[in-house]
């Protein structure tokens, strides 16, 4: 942590001659939208990630090749970011994001639909290089549908200043799915939020990414003053979890639009997702029956072909109570036809969750927040056959199954201060406790209950 605490402060030192940029913000949309009112790269943030968490034993009496492991386990992650943009005109902006993975996930990140420690995602498949690396690489392009602007503040990937409140917007690029679509005020960041991978996304909503949670596509939408419409097309991996995507378009890609309604000034958002997935995907009932056929437990990546298909929805709302909207509550629901093997995020086929946020402004704590939420989860029949005859997916794998829902408890107390840092920018610092009780882990109600206890600590420029 020393040593991640070190670089993070390098950084600030060789890269904050940009900050200085950042003191200058818009009066106007000139075009499409203002950015700043120069135009060269600005340091937009840096931050730093350090998680430790700890499975406790649980009842194992069995275990596969993907189990968690029954004795219990502690791992830390720790991850660092460098995030840069570019307003080269007032209507183009370029973004880089470059970020760095160390660490490992409990029990080998496997077992559960609902993995625990949402950085982990950036460790990428197995035997991947911790080193530096692209996290997003775009080019945004907006075009002023009307006069009226907004003023947005600098943030990591967005500069600040002035942005026409109605607007055409496209993005070109190295990208994160999640970053548009399926955003939510208080459960979307597994750095400052929750750290369960079913609390930060719709995990039915398989959109397609690396192992890294990124990939090359292009996302168009249109701000209105009261809702937003996005469509979204981005490249599929090669195989089920992997790193390499997908070189064609034509042959592998992911689709999702989302219409986003924001009908009251309270800051309520409902969004409604819909997606369709095109890859190299194998489908569970024909894993089974040529399994049957030769008496062996079945492989769904025998029988897999190009140009299967998935669909699925997702609903997604955040309510706004009191205190600026610092205390709030939200839900999420998700399905998928789960016909074909999970592919890009995680093994669920079906999600519901709920969750609340409450501002420490009650105890006088303004800056600190306390939140819990709860989930209950599920796999359609095809995939729980298949689990259940042997079947290993790329999360999952007891070598067989004694169905149930997997049922997901997650609270946390979020402490946050600021403290002066170079050139006039605040450094935010937040420690977390958290806690997360799962009962039937991975979808089996022959292992567990299982807890998991985790401290982050988060440092953000």
């Amino acid at each position: 942590m020393q040593r991640s605490r070190a670089c993070l402060a390098a950084l600030i030192c060789c890269l904050g001659a940009g900050a200085r940029a950042q003191e200058l913000e818009t009066s106007g949309a000139a075009g499409g939208a203002a950015g700043a009112d120069h135009y060269y790269p600005q340091l937009l943030g840096l931050q730093y990630t350090g998680i430790v968490q700890n499975q406790t034993r649980l009842v194992s009496p069995f275990q596969g090749p993907l189990s968690l492991d029954p004795s219990g386990d502690t791992q830390p992650t720790h991850t660092v970011g460098v995030y840069l943009g570019w307003a080269f005109t007032s209507w183009a902006q370029y973004y880089l994001d470059t970020e760095k993975f160390m660490g490992a996930g409990v029990s080998g990140a496997t077992g559960l639909g609902g993995l625990t420690n949402g950085d982990v995602v950036r460790e990428g498949s197995a035997g991947l290089a911790k080193r530096p690396y692209t996290a997003r690489s775009y080019l945004r392009l907006m075009h002023a549908m009307g006069k009226s602007v907004t003023h947005v503040e600098t943030a990591q990937d967005q500069i600040g200043g002035s942005e026409a409140t109605e607007r055409v917007e496209l993005k070109l690029g190295w990208l994160g799915v999640n970053d548009d679509f399926d955003r939510n005020r208080y459960a979307g960041s597994t750095r400052t939020e929750f750290l369960n991978w079913s609390l930060w996304a719709n995990p039915a909503w398989d959109y397609a990414a690396d192992t890294r949670g990124y990939t090359q596509g292009a996302m168009l939408a249109y701000f209105a003053p009261h809702w937003v419409l996005r469509y979204g097309a981005y490249l599929m991996p090669i195989r089920a979890n992997g790193q390499p995507l997908e070189s064609s378009f034509r042959k592998a890609r992911g689709e999702q639009v989302e219409l986003t309604l924001m009908p009251y000034e309270d800051g309520a958002q409902l969004r409604l997702l819909a997606y369709h997935n095109i890859a190299r995907m194998g489908v569970y009932a024909d894993a089974l029956h040529v399994a049957a056929a030769l008496h062996v437990a079945p492989t769904i990546v025998a029988q897999d072909a190009e140009g299967r298909r998935k669909w699925g929805w997702g609903l997604n709302g955040e309510l706004p109570l009191a205190d600026h909207g610092d205390s709030g509550v939200f839900a999420r629901w998700g399905w998928n036809d789960g016909k074909t093997e999970s592919f890009a995020f995680t093994e669920v086929d079906s999600h519901a969750s709920i969750g609340a946020q409450l501002s420490g402004s009650h105890w006088r704590r303004a800056g600190d927040v306390l939140a819990v939420a709860a989930v209950d989860q599920g796999l359609s029949a095809e995939h729980r056959a298949y689990l259940q005859a042997g079947g290993i997916g790329f999360l999952l794998g007891d070598g067989t199954l004694n169905y149930s829902s997997e049922k997901i408890i997650e609270t946390y107390y979020r402490f946050a201060w600021q403290v002066p840092g170079p050139f006039q920018r605040p450094i935010t610092v937040q420690v977390t406790p958290d806690f997360q009780f799962i009962h039937d882990p991975g979808f089996n109600r022959d292992r567990g209950p299982v807890r998991f206890w985790s401290l982050r600590l988060h440092l953000e420029y």
